[in-house]
């Protein structure tokens, strides 16, 4: 009765397990940002909300760079004393609004766009307007200037005080400069790696979501589970007291009432506190104000995997993957910008205004100027350059290669884990309805006299350890569902057809 009675708990402690590891594959397996000093708006997977390139001091910051902004959120609204009724598709709804993750990643696609606007503003013309007053008064004697003896006089000490006055407009722009070109089209491609990050983190965010909404709905069911229990063994308990008040049932039978009815109600008890607690982790999630009452609406049940669910392995559809192309061929760029740097650059440079002793007796100034340069020596730093870059592109290619990989990999799993849970949910439904089978059994052969209480209590306990893994077999179904979807990519497209349209519209 004791293994009995133990097992259920820990089923609980690994469907617990569970849920920590899947919330912590989000960040560990998608959340990591590049951090190199030429490309920090660009990413393989998804944006810290901390450079880890910045090298900061402050030990605030440096913890703040440690914690998982997927489980953060910038709360809205205001707690009502309505209870909210939440359908999983709201939930991501909210998620993909209000978590700080996503939140952070698209404010780095923004930073990655202003990146690129600066690199463009390079190649275009860049006109200015000046004005300048000058008062001057400078030393003769600190040029050496003299006259010579046969003038008969010296010149002063100094020139003495004289203004000069000028107005420009001065436009400068490069003509050919394929060092900056290769900067721009660098930056464009690092755009792009933003962008699809920031695309890849909704998928982190529908999957982060959707794993803790259904650990709310795995202990709203274990609750209702420990509720019915609770309600089954006060009436089994009134019934052996009054046959132990009619001298039927020996006083054991009596004892080990009590001790199940205790334990019923410890177990409504934890359960009601796991579910706050799960509620709560969803609140975090997804912005919802802690002190809002809410519940899941709509029946998450088993819904089958679609015959053609899971799709074959396949890489096409996952953003973290487009966004690692994305980099290398910024990567490429870099390497041609670097290699640039050998070659002429053409600029053109013009000015037109007017200059005199005061604005009121200006004449015409003009200048129009066209440079080409030419880089003879730089003492190796061009080189460098393209080391430098070159082998940030190795790097970058490695990255992806691995990444394509461990995509594959991760569909495949998926598709395993999804197949075995869903097995795993069939067997543990048949459990459960052979223990309740053996409940009423062993409830008609106590009530008749058969046998005594003990057996009774022994179905009790098989039947909530079956509707522990029942529950525990049909999160876990439910969880692969959303980490098949994360892995095949597009989660937010996916996510409907795996669980119903009707129950993820919201």
């Amino acid at each position: 009765m004791q293994s009995a009675a133990s097992q259920p708990a820990r089923t609980h402690l690994r469907s617990l397990a569970l849920f920590v590891s899947v919330l912590a594959f989000s960040v560990t397996a998608y959340g990591q940002a590049v951090a190199d000093s030429g490309s920090s708006v660009g990413s393989i997977n998804t944006p810290r909300p901390i450079n880890p390139a910045t090298g900061t001091t402050n030990p605030s910051a440096r913890a703040t760079q440690n914690l998982n902004p997927y489980l953060g959120s910038t709360p809205h609204g205001v707690a009502t004393s309505d209870t909210l009724h939440l359908s999983l598709g709201d939930a991501i709804a909210r998620g993909l609004q209000y978590n700080l993750g996503l939140i952070d990643s698209e404010q780095a696609s923004a930073d990655a766009r202003a990146q690129r606007e600066h690199a463009f503003s390079a190649l275009l013309p860049q006109i200015s307007a000046r004005a300048e007053q000058t008062y001057q008064q400078f030393s003769l004697k600190s040029i050496n200037l003299t006259l010579p003896p046969q003038a008969g006089f010296h010149l002063p000490p100094t020139s003495g005080q004289f203004g000069y006055s000028e107005a420009r407009i001065i436009a400068e722009s490069p003509v050919l400069n394929f060092e900056l070109l290769g900067r721009y089209r660098q930056q464009k491609a690092f755009e792009a790696a933003s962008a699809l990050a920031s695309k890849d983190a909704r998928d982190v965010v529908v999957f982060a979501v959707g794993a803790a909404y259904f650990q709310v709905v795995a202990s709203q069911a274990r609750l209702e589970t420990a509720q019915a229990a609770l309600a089954s063994s006060r009436e089994l308990d009134t019934q052996v007291a009054d046959q132990y008040k009619s001298e039927v049932s020996p006083e054991i039978d009596r004892l080990r009432a009590d001790v199940e009815l205790h334990t019923a109600e410890q177990r409504v008890t934890d359960a009601a506190n796991d579910l706050e607690k799960d509620k709560l982790t969803l609140d975090r999630i997804t912005g919802i104000p802690l002190d809002q009452a809410w519940s899941p609406a709509g029946d998450y049940g088993y819904v089958a995997l679609l015959p053609d669910e899971p799709a074959p392995a396949q890489t096409d559809t996952r953003f973290d993957v487009a966004s690692a192309k994305a980099n290398l061929a910024a990567a490429q760029f870099h390497v041609r910008a670097a290699r640039a740097e050998r070659l002429p650059e053409i600029s053109f440079n013009a000015s037109y205004g007017g200059g005199g002793t005061n604005p009121a007796n200006y004449n015409r100034v003009d200048e129009v100027r066209g440079t080409i340069s030419v880089p003879l020596f730089t003492s190796g730093r061009i080189r460098s350059d393209i080391h430098a870059a070159e082998s940030d592109m190795v790097q970058r290619r490695a990255e992806l290669a691995d990444l394509e990989g461990r995509a594959a990999y991760d569909v495949r799993t998926a598709q395993l884990d999804a197949r075995a849970s869903e097995s795993g949910v069939k067997v543990a439904a048949e459990n459960r309805a052979l223990a309740e089978r053996a409940l009423a059994q062993s409830q008609d052969r106590y009530q008749n006299g058969v046998t005594n209480y003990l057996e009774v209590l022994e179905a009790q306990e098989a039947l909530v350890a079956a509707n522990e893994n029942y529950i525990a077999s049909l999160f876990s179904f439910n969880v692969s569902k959303i980490s098949l979807a994360r892995a095949l990519g597009s989660a937010e497209t996916r996510v409907p057809g795996l669980f119903g349209a009707s129950q993820s519209a919201h």
